[in-house]
């Protein structure tokens, strides 16, 4: 399909900078296909669902993947950055460098410091290879729990380009951009559609007979880079893992064959199901790398409804909620969020979408 069937005008000042207060106090948009659309607040999400519908999570953990430093080439040196998205080994990682044509094979980094300051942390990595765009595995002299520790010491929270390029993280950024119920280590983004749920939130859904189930997808930088190609066909998905367990495959296979409703919360627990899912839509055990790359013509075979923020244009992830509910009803629906000045992306408001096959309240 053509990218540019996806864009649309974005005012900046619909980009939310901080997150609701509470965290539930978020507004949410409705939208059932074909049965136009609802204003509401993330604290009525009980009210919207039933006794015997799963929420599914993702309980990866953001680290804090944004590291300066510098790079030595023998007697020459360079201020670079570097953003962990994929670790490979217990000593390395892939990372998307910038400025990418400083960096070539063999290099020495030296992160933690960047060249006006003292040196804060043991922190070093040689380039092993460099990729296309940037990209360039990082091998560092630290491993395991002990370069975990390492980047908890000098690295920072990697906020979205849209938030970075307006303001400078902060310790509260550290508590704002992870989910209450992170707990596998490894992103290197927030899954931000969870952002919005509290304790208060979560009894009221245990009051209901929601259930909640955990998957884990570790999201990468490769979330927030745009698609250059003008046709979806020639776009390439950057990889990020993922298991679901089998307790939760069973979990949900149960809800399902008892007529409850799966409610994917956010694009990446969506993504996790359908990489997990058999061709016959249920689930079994799984654990790997994904790729899938979900536009309009895709078969979902899991989720019946999607939590979820609202993207960017001509991203992945807008191809994907148009996949979901519609494109033309997903591109009314942004034109409405925009006119009734919802707050946009990782920060922003949610929605609630239906899938579009199943608006008929099955």
């Amino acid at each position: 399909m053509r990218v540019d069937l996806f864009d649309f005008d974005l005012p900046e000042e619909r980009i939310a900078l901080r997150p609701a207060e509470p965290r539930d106090t978020a507004k949410m948009l409705v939208v059932k296909p074909g049965e136009g659309l609802d204003d509401r607040t993330v604290g009525d999400l009980p009210s919207l669902l039933r006794a015997g519908d799963v929420l599914v999570f993702n309980d990866t953990k953001v680290i804090p993947a944004q590291l300066k430093g510098i790079r030595r080439r023998g007697e020459a040196q360079a201020q670079v950055e570097a953003t962990l998205h994929m670790r490979m080994a217990p000593d390395r990682w892939l990372a998307f460098m910038r400025p990418g044509k400083r960096i070539a094979a063999g290099d020495r980094i030296h992160f933690g410091h960047d060249g006006n300051s003292c040196f804060l942390g043991q922190l070093d990595a040689t380039v092993i290879e460099k990729g296309e765009g940037g990209e360039a595995l990082l091998g560092f002299d630290l491993s395991g729990p002990f370069l975990d520790e390492a980047l908890h010491a000098v690295g920072h929270i990697p906020l979205p380009p849209y938030i970075a390029s307006k303001r400078d993280d902060d310790e509260r950024d550290r508590a704002d951009y992870q989910t209450i119920y992170a707990r596998e280590e490894g992103a290197v983004a927030a899954p931000t559609a969870g952002l919005h749920f509290t304790p208060e939130l979560f009894a009221a859904l245990d009051a209901k007979g929601v259930e909640r189930r955990f998957v884990t997808l570790h999201v990468g930088a490769g979330t927030f880079l745009p698609v250059k190609a003008d046709d979806t066909a020639d776009h390439k998905m950057h990889a990020e893992t993922g298991s679901v367990s089998e307790a939760t495959a069973d979990a949900l296979n149960a809800a399902r064959a008892r007529g409850g409703r799966i409610v994917a919360v956010g694009t990446t627990s969506l993504r996790l199901l359908e990489s997990a899912a058999l061709a016959d839509g249920t689930l079994a055990a799984w654990s790997g790398p994904t790729d899938i790359f979900i536009t309009p013509g895709y078969r979902f075979r899991t989720a019946d409804m999607l939590m979820t923020n609202f993207h960017l244009p001509r991203s992945t992830l807008f191809m994907l909620v148009s996949a979901f509910s519609g494109l033309d009803t997903m591109r009314a629906a942004y034109a409405h969020a925009i006119e009734n000045h919802y707050r946009f992306y990782s920060y922003g408001d949610a929605s609630l979408l239906y899938r579009a096959e199943m608006s008929d309240g099955r």
